[in-house]
């Protein structure tokens, strides 16, 4: 009898420990692990990713326009200055339409980013408008209207979807076969669940898929950290962000005093921090002034773009056809011929990609 007791208290023992230990896979990363984690890596210096030949991030990955020459040429130009990490959109509309390509042709890009030695952070969905587009739409996408700043940019999945809660089980579905495919895959930096939630004039609509992507990614417990942008000041939305954020990511298109500010504000947590979106000439947000900041506080980078190209981002946000032409470009480090925008910041680049950071 006494071996049947201490056999039971032993199965008890077992099945309680599997239990905490399914629990604890559902939550955040304690902080100690995120900052492990950290201890790793590298200082990562990149930029946010759409090919000059796309209008959006529709176009980027449909069957009907995907060119992966091109992205490896594109990629070439950043692995020669040095940059190691680049944040994409996906879009849900292309896996609905064929969740098999999509799975294959995410494959492929990561395929082409560890070619030239640059690590990959996907964003599962983001809610931005910059034209007339609130849905996305497979297939051959509209060209380019002149003067108008990312003139037909399509959200992730769409905004009618956002607030559909009976068409959340197809985005649940999206997540989980996406994230189950790639959740060990070490080409994936981190994953960025949601980028800039209630934008595009969605406000609080967005936080109950939010909450539900968050608790998705937390089922499938991928090796890689998870991360959702601190974007703006919205306090409700921001303490759902800081919940379900292994590490904290956020976006600064400040001056350098604007951006030093953040940092020492996001310090506060304790975990490690990346800026997943930066760089607006005209507001002083310039690689000669911030660049120096992102690396003497060991903070992870992704400027705002690569390639100049059919989102002509160049122009500001707002920019409308016949407003008055701007005397610098806002966005991106390359003309759509290759030729830097300016060589003085490719090399600042170069410079501090090169150096030895201490990780």
């Amino acid at each position: 009898m006494k071996f049947k007791i201490v056999g039971l208290l032993f199965i008890c023992l077992l099945y309680t420990a599997n239990i905490i230990k399914a629990q604890d896979s559902t939550q955040r990363w304690p902080a100690q692990k995120a900052r492990d984690w950290n201890a790793r890596q590298p200082w990562y210096c990149g930029f946010n990713y759409i090919p000059a030949y796309a209008i959006n991030y529709t176009a980027m990955w449909d069957k009907t326009t995907f060119n992966e020459k091109a992205i490896d040429a594109e990629l070439a130009l950043a692995e020669a200055a040095g940059m190691n990490v680049l944040r994409a959109v996906l879009q849900y509309a292309v896996y609905a339409d064929d969740p098999t390509y999509f799975l294959k042709v995410l494959d492929n890009f990561m395929g082409i980013c560890a070619k030239h030695k640059i690590k990959f952070v996907p964003a599962l969905f983001d809610d931005c408008v910059f034209g007339i587009t609130f849905e996305p739409k497979v297939g051959k996408q509209l060209e380019p209207l002149k003067g108008w700043y990312a003139w037909d940019w399509s959200p992730s999945p769409g905004h009618s979807m956002v607030i559909d809660s009976l068409a959340h089980l197809k985005l649940e579905n999206y997540v989980s076969n996406v994230m189950e495919r790639f959740k060990n895959d070490e080409r994936i930096l981190f994953w960025d669940l949601y980028n800039e939630p209630t934008n595009g004039g969605l406000g609080s609509a967005t936080l109950p898929l939010l909450k539900k992507v968050i608790a998705w990614a937390r089922k499938i417990n991928p090796s890689q950290p998870v991360s959702i942008d601190f974007w703006n000041d919205n306090k409700r939305l921001n303490d759902i962000v800081l919940a379900g954020s292994d590490v904290i990511s956020f976006h600064n298109y400040g001056n350098k005093d604007a951006l030093q500010r953040q940092v020492n504000d996001l310090k506060k947590y304790n975990r490690p921090i990346f800026c997943t979106e930066w760089m607006n000439r005209p507001a002083h947000s310039v690689i000669s002034d911030n660049l120096p900041i992102f690396y003497n506080e060991k903070i992870g980078c992704m400027l705002w773009g690569l390639v100049n190209g059919k989102t002509q981002t160049d122009l500001p946000w707002g920019h409308r056809p016949g407003d008055p032409p701007q005397p610098v470009w806002q966005h991106d480090l390359y003309k759509t011929d290759f030729n830097p925008y300016n060589q003085n910041e490719i090399d600042s680049i170069i410079m501090y990609t090169s150096k030895k950071t201490g990780k």
